[in-house]
């Protein structure tokens, strides 16, 4: 069930009349629960079984853990490996297998074709991370296990966020899961701006950008013009389509009372590799760091090749968690070595820029190694972007659809940071920001 469609707004104001015209809490947290395997289950049911497995085995983890304090770290191997299996086997398999038969290849033996045709799980990513991270808190001590499965299991499974994030951790989202709420004006008056929002960057700006882009990555050598084009179409595509997600969802938890993490704040604005990570994605980048750039010995290792081998495994294996092909690799590889250079050059962690001139070329050039990343992200392969750039070709019909498509991106560029300065400057002024929601409405 997509967050834009017809469906979703019935099943939301549904949902809503039905949580709230209850006021047990054990009540609603079961309508939520419910409510989240409908939405999941909408157009594959089956789905559902292995969102229903990963709950289980968790729950019962976290409560091992508890009863058996000594064999703690079978039960979080028990955890990871039932959930990184299912990911690896439903997301990752025909990658690997691809491959591997390459390999075979390329040393002489012709082995069969090795793939299996699965529908990849929407959201799969998303709730495997955030379940994980509640097996490891419980295994690292940092959280209590929790004895309610119906609790538990709305966190896992709960609708908003499950299929695109943010990636809620569990000692933040449990416990307003077990707090009893009271519906107010401004529950609603925080939900429905965010939600608005949301629409207009995934409807208008996304939505429209994917036409361009779409088409320009379709192409078997569009030169690099119109590589050019499409990346800067698809630049904002991917920020109005991820954030615009987000804001819907944050502004659907806020229905029921839930808060949700920020994940996006202004990502381009950012001066480094480190603040951009601050700002995209952040629920995302956080895991990452918390839960394999620490353990693996962060920013803490000794000697600059064992830090850059750190920075290549996690930022790597980012790169994978997005998608099971190398160009995304490349991306997350390519993303950790800005992160190495700017540590090198002293530019790491919280550094920003002494003055506004030298913030601006900051952030002007962040933004230039980000555009390069996303050109990497979006290629449909590593060596069609070879060619593209290789061709150096750009007759005059390209030249000229290149610079319609990149006035029309400059155009929807100035609305995305129109909306956002207005939001920020009204964000304290609720009364005048409904109001503008409602004119926006209305027009």
């Amino acid at each position: 069930m997509s967050f834009t469609s017809f469906d979703y707004a019935v099943f939301l104001v549904a949902v809503f009349v039905l949580f709230w015209a209850t006021p047990w809490r054990p009540v609603r947290n079961a309508i939520l629960l419910v409510s989240s395997y409908v939405f999941y289950g909408w157009v594959h049911p089956w789905f559902c079984l292995l969102i229903a497995s990963s709950t289980i085995v968790d729950y019962l983890c976290g409560l091992g853990m508890a009863a058996r304090p000594r064999h703690r770290r079978r039960f979080l191997l028990l955890s990871l490996t039932s959930n990184l299996g299912l990911l690896a086997a439903f997301k990752y398999f025909g990658f690997f297998a691809d491959n591997l038969r390459t390999v075979l290849e390329a040393v002489g033996f012709q082995p069969g074709a090795m793939t299996l045709e699965v529908y990849l799980p929407v959201g799969i990513s998303f709730y495997t991370f955030q379940t994980l991270s509640y097996t490891i808190d419980v295994f690292r001590g940092k959280l209590a296990p929790r004895r309610d499965f119906i609790d538990f299991a709305t966190f896992v499974a709960l609708f908003p966020q499950l299929v695109a994030g943010p990636i809620e951790r569990a000692a933040n989202l449990l416990p307003q899961l077990e707090r009893r709420l009271r519906l107010s004006q401004g529950m609603i008056a925080a939900a429905w701006p965010l939600i608005v929002r949301g629409l207009l960057k995934k409807l208008v700006v996304a939505d429209n950008m994917a036409v361009y882009a779409d088409q320009i990555f379709a192409l078997d050598t569009p030169g690099p013009a119109l590589l050019f084009a499409g990346t800067a179409a698809f630049t904002l595509q991917i920020y109005g389509d991820f954030s615009g997600y987000t804001d819907i969802a944050r502004g659907s938890a806020r229905l029921f009372g839930i808060d949700l993490m920020e994940n996006f704040r202004s990502p381009y604005m950012a001066v480094t590799p480190s603040d951009f990570w601050r700002r995209w994605h952040i629920s995302l980048s956080s895991w990452i760091n918390d839960y394999l750039y620490v353990p693996l010995g962060g920013s803490r290792v000794r000697g600059r090749l064992r830090f850059f081998f750190v920075l290549i495994v996690t930022m790597g294996l980012s790169g994978l968690w997005h998608g099971a092909a190398w160009n995304f690799v490349a991306w997350g590889v390519f993303h950790a070595m800005l992160l190495f250079v700017y540590h090198a050059l002293g530019k790491a962690g919280r550094w920003t820029p002494s003055s506004v001139p030298s913030r601006l070329a900051h952030v002007g050039s962040m933004f230039c190694f980000t555009f390069i990343g996303w050109m990497l992200f979006r290629a449909p392969s590593l060596g069609w972007l070879g060619r593209s750039l290789a061709s150096g070709t750009n007759d005059a019909d390209s030249l000229i659809v290149a610079g319609a498509i990149l006035a029309l991106v400059s155009v929807y560029g100035a609305g995305m940071l129109a909306l956002g300065s207005f939001d920020r400057w009204v964000r304290d002024r609720s009364t005048l920001r409904h109001a503008a929601y409602g004119l926006g409405l209305c027009v």
